[in-house]
């Protein structure tokens, strides 16, 4: 039967049956439970994948439908192998949004995509490798035969291709019962989990119960409904949100609003950066010496129940909800997809217009990566330093950019000459996947864990923490930390749930962060309690602490705007004031999950907060839950309505102009920047002008190998902008 064409088809068939359940079970977490749910898992591969390899059947030469199924195989392996390597950092699917985005971000995240490939993932390619290793020879063999007159072979790898033409019916009848099939998957799918594709649901709810395939399918058709709402639009629309923004809206608090009026607000964003690090201990070593003791001190008030809400954006939806106060898009990246077009009212456009701020932000790395170059223009950035900006000589950079203690140690340089009160934010990139550094830059200690990414993610926080000392030291010394309020957070996790199994031997082990549960009984409760991040405000004379309220990302927003006198309540934002009386403390996840200061709801699943007991909620407790499940899913929704239909073009707050991206030139930052300042003359406000004579200006100390080597790392700026500065300085 192999030798037709509907045995090679089924044979084909058969394969990817096997690898997709390889994956399900390997690699993916689908969350399968009871009975009816593992045979629709077992079967869910069949029916698409049939349906698509029977277009293999309908060709009239035979030798046309045999390549066309092979394709179709090829193509379905594809996509199954690159999920599972998405999966594996990302704990989620690949997405439509999140493939035409590549285009806009750094080639970078390739060279992730190969780190991550193991020996396993051999499964999903080797018969293919196999196949051209095959075509490779019987090529070489070829054309060794035409060399010596011999008629040429082609490769049947042991099959002998039925040249015979398919019989009308047959294609039909497959396709049929493979569309049948389908159904049948879909009717029991449905059944056991109403509306799973009317409702939001998290993504492994669709590939459990459809497939990987499906859900493809279905994203695709989702991106083009989506591109299709933004025509849609109109100032109605608006209504809706401003009605639910302004009746969320939170007083501030009289004690810290406007506490940092005036004060420069430097922004520190630690990539990676989960809250369980300050505190840990490896060997006896703190992983965090400089935070634990930052965090301890007078003028520093932190949060330790600060949650990450990023979805598949990661970085970009941290940033994003940093700077509007809006979350990212259910699928892709908001920054990549909607950036570079959309209307934003941002905290460096609202600074500008309503405090007089100066607005900067620093990254190492390319900047076309998130379609930062874009995006960073429509939330009204002056100056955007990106890689170009900074020396990337041998053993300095990183995969996303140049290594913490140069990123701080460089930005100095920039830093000084911005025009006062500035609104900067520094992007850090060393403790980022794969957790990679080399022992000359570090000596902390190996975690001892079987997982090397475990193990360097320690090493790597280590080294940022290091980092982080050296730059408060220059703020201290060179007189800037007087007149600053540093705002430090984590834009996500590190450690992907995964993973967190093995992590938990080391938490239990080192940290007081821990839940205390080990890998044998870890759960979806305990995954969410690491999706804590740090949130720091350092300030001299500020108010400090370690304050225990409940919130998110989107909730920074509001709360460095009072912080910095600029009262919110005109403006569209979905979080409220960490700091103020009546802030929402519903911590709401981008999969429409969320926590309160009592309890943890996952789907359907409530669990105490404090012991991670499963708890069966008494009627009036399910009912309290229902509304503020409703609250979370009517939030979410309005947010990506704002964003998809780009609703802020018709609204625009009382005192506020929109911004014109046009304006910026980022790639005159520098010549613009010190162009500001020479026509300011003695006017200018920036900390160069007004402190020249500091000794500690332009004395940077950090004990980085590259710098003590080569100084200019830090001193000089790169070739590439080094002509433009001096013939500035000098005319």
């Amino acid at each position: 039967m192999r030798s037709t064409r509907l045995g090679f088809l089924s044979l084909l068939l058969i394969l990817i049956w096997l690898k997709t359940l390889f994956a399900y079970y390997v690699d993916f977490k689908l969350g399968a439970t009871g009975l009816l749910q593992q045979i629709i898992l077992f079967f869910n591969p069949l029916g698409a994948s049939a349906a698509l390899l029977s277009l293999g059947l309908y060709p009239r030469r035979a030798k046309v439908g045999y390549w066309l199924g092979g394709v179709i195989y090829v193509l379905l392996c594809t996509l199954l192998l690159t999920n599972v390597l998405y999966y594996r950092e990302f704990s989620d699917f690949m997405t439509v949004g999140t493939v035409m985005s590549v285009k806009n971000v750094s080639s970078g995240l390739g060279g992730s995509f190969v780190n991550m490939i193991i020996w396993q993932d051999l499964v999903f390619g080797v018969d293919i490798l196999v196949a051209l290793a095959g075509f490779l020879g019987y090529g070489v063999w070829n054309l060794w035969r035409y060399s010596h007159h011999q008629p040429l072979r082609w490769p049947h790898f042991g099959l002998r291709f039925d040249a015979r033409p398919m019989p009308y019916h047959v294609p039909q009848a497959v396709s049929a019962v493979a569309v049948a099939l389908f159904g049948l998957n879909m009717t029991i799918s449905e059944l056991n989990r109403p509306q799973l594709l009317t409702r939001t649901f998290d993504r492994n709810y669709i590939v459990k119960y459809l497939g990987l395939a499906p859900f493809t399918v279905y994203d695709a058709f989702q991106t083009v409904q989506n591109n299709q709402v933004r025509a849609t639009a109109d100032s109605a629309d608006m209504d809706k949100v401003l009605a639910y923004t302004k009746a969320h809206y939170a007083k501030p608090s009289q004690s810290y609003f406007g506490a940092a009026k005036g004060k420069n607000i430097i922004i520190i964003h630690l990539e990676s950066f989960q809250q369980f690090l300050i505190g840990a201990k490896i060997d006896g070593q703190e992983v965090t010496p400089f935070l634990n003791s930052l965090v301890k001190e007078k003028d520093t008030l932190s949060f330790d129940n600060f949650y990450h809400e990023v979805g598949l954006g990661k970085t970009s939806d941290a940033e994003n909800m940093l700077e509007t106060s809006t979350f990212g898009l259910s699928t892709g990246s908001l920054f990549s997809s909607l950036g570079t077009d959309n209307t934003f009212q941002a905290a460096p456009a609202l600074l500008d217009q309503y405090a007089g701020y100066t607005s900067a932000v620093f990254h190492g790395g390319n900047g076309t990566f998130w379609n930062r170059s874009n995006t960073y223009k429509s939330l009204g950035y002056d100056y955007f330093f990106d890689g170009d900006f900074y020396n990337h000589e041998d053993g300095t950079t990183t995969e996303y950019g140049i290594k913490d203690k140069l990123m701080f140690a460089e930005t100095s340089k920039y830093l000084t000459h911005l025009q006062q009160p500035f609104y900067a934010k520094i992007i850090t990139t060393t403790n980022h996947y794969p957790f990679y550094i080399a022992d000359s830059d570090t000596d902390f200690p190996d975690a001892g864990t079987a997982d090397p990414y475990i193990n360097g993610y320690f090493r790597t926080a280590h080294y940022l923490d290091a980092a982080l000392r050296e730059f408060f030291t220059y703020l201290k010394q060179s007189g800037l930390e007087q007149n600053s309020l540093v705002m430090m957070y984590g834009d996500h996790y590190g450690i992907s749930n995964d993973r967190n199994q093995t992590l938990s031997s080391v938490l239990t082990a080192s940290t007081s962060d821990s839940t205390g549960d080990t890998a044998a009984d870890w759960t979806a409760f305990d995954d969410t309690n690491l999706q804590r991040v740090p949130l720091i405000f350092h300030m001299p004379g500020l108010q400090g602490g370690l304050n225990h309220t409940y919130g998110g990302e989107i909730d920074v927003l509001p709360t460095l705007l009072h912080l910095a006198g600029v009262d919110t309540h005109n403006f569209v934002q979905f979080g409220t004031d960490l700091l103020a009386p009546k802030h929402n403390q519903v911590v709401a996840f981008r999969n429409h999950n969320f926590v309160t200061p009592q309890y943890t709801v996952l789907g359907s699943t409530v669990y105490k907060n404090g012991t991670g007991a499963v708890v069966t909620p008494t009627a009036a407790l399910q009912k309290k839950l229902a509304a503020i499940q409703e609250d979370v899913d009517t939030k979410l929704t309005l947010s990506d309505t704002l964003a998809t239909k780009n609703l802020l073009r018709f609204y625009v707050p009382s005192g506020f102009t929109p911004v014109n991206p046009a304006k910026a030139a980022f790639n005159r930052s520098l010549a613009n920047m010190l162009q500001v300042e020479q026509k300011k003359g003695k006017a200018s406000t920036s900390w160069f002008s007004q402190n020249q004579a500091h000794p500690s200006i332009g004395d940077y100390q950090t004990d980085a190998p590259e710098v003590q080597s080569n100084r200019d790392v830090i001193t000089q700026f790169p070739a590439k902008v080094r002509n433009q500065a001096t013939s500035i300085l000098t005319n």
